[in-house]
């Protein structure tokens, strides 16, 4: 009888032991999850650096299809602010159609252009710093794509702004242009208008492809989906 009891008694002691230690492996477990170790310096900057490939890639294919701009209400190239008034009175006095032709051409000069980015956008990826990789994985939803803005901009403007002149002529921007501002002119009492059309176009480009980049960056930074590698999913699944 007391030669039972002690074996129950030790079952006991050894389930309950089991059963403790179970508990606190979860706890552990727990604990551990809560306490994430931050990527190291180098997994930041391959991350961070591999995000804005992923991001400029996507920005680039999306813009530089047809109607890349033309059909995205959030970067289509609108009539110059300077011009307006030409485009107001063309249009009442029935030359829509050469108003229509003058902002569809300066769209597809962009999407023509967009993808010559690609190399420039990839060389300042390539420079990006351990400092400056920490400061953007703390930042924004578009910290990343703010900096590179910051950083490189009038280094693509300079690069971009000749293929944007050729491709305005290729699809007959000039021309256009040339076009509504000789219907203006013609009409009695008019001042005279001018733009540097190479800047403005140019300029709304950049704006469009960068806008387009933070919104890639903003979905791998907030969408699980949208981390596609385990590199971004170390680096942005806090």
């Amino acid at each position: 009888m007391k030669k039972m009891l002690y074996v129950s008694l030790l079952v006991f002691a050894f389930c309950t032991t089991v059963a403790y230690a179970g508990l606190l492996d979860n706890v552990m477990k727990s604990i551990g999850g809560s306490t994430k170790q931050e990527p190291n310096d180098d997994t930041v900057v391959n991350g961070l650096k591999e995000a804005l490939s992923i991001g400029t890639e996507k920005a680039v294919k999306n813009v530089s299809q047809t109607d890349g701009f033309f059909g995205n209400k959030m970067i289509k190239i609108l009539m110059p602010e300077k011009i307006q008034k030409v485009a107001d009175v063309l249009s009442k006095v029935g030359y829509q159609k050469e108003v229509d032709d003058f902002v569809l051409s300066m769209n597809r000069a962009a999407e023509k252009a967009a993808p010559k980015a690609a190399s420039y956008f990839a060389g300042a990826i390539r420079e990006m710093s351990v400092e400056d990789a920490r400061g953007i994985l703390n930042g924004g939803d578009t910290a990343a794509t703010k900096f590179f803005e910051k950083k490189t901009h009038d280094k693509i403007y300079n690069e971009f702004k000749p293929i944007i002149s050729t491709s305005m002529e290729e699809v007959g921007v000039t021309h256009a242009y040339k076009n509504m501002m000789s219907r203006y002119d013609s009409i009695p009492f008019m001042d005279k208008q001018s733009l540097d059309l190479d800047h403005y176009v140019t300029n709304k480009s950049l704006d469009g492809l960068f806008y387009m980049v933070g919104q890639e960056e903003k979905k791998i930074r907030t969408d699980p989906a949208a981390r596609v590698t385990d590199l971004l999913k170390t680096v942005f699944g806090k």
